[in-house]
């Protein structure tokens, strides 16, 4: 037979000397617990999943400037190259990107 502990609040454990005692004269043992369960919201469960929540927006919003800077430099740098290297030409086909004024 296994022993489990029942669920909810239970009583502290009662030496075991002052439980024989309590048998032998029928002296009743007064268990005083206090109560340090603090009422309302516990915060920290509140607040550490906004946080996590918090920062993987800022992540994502970083990834996302990142990415942009990323792709505006790389079309500035295609516009330098195309700009430089003048028109394109592929066997008989010439492709004029752009103009020169």
């Amino acid at each position: 037979m296994d022993h489990r502990t029942p669920p909810g609040d239970i009583a502290p454990h009662i030496p075991a000397d002052t439980y024989h005692r309590a048998q032998a004269t029928g002296q009743p043992v007064v268990i005083v617990l206090n109560d340090t369960h603090p009422t309302g919201i516990p915060w920290h469960r509140v607040l550490i999943p906004f946080a996590i929540a918090g920062a993987v927006v800022a992540g994502g919003w970083g990834l996302v400037a990142c990415l942009c800077l990323l792709l505006d430099a790389a079309a500035h740098t295609a516009t330098v190259i195309a700009g430089a290297a003048g028109p394109i030409g592929i066997g008989g086909i010439t492709l004029k990107v752009f103009s020169k004024k």
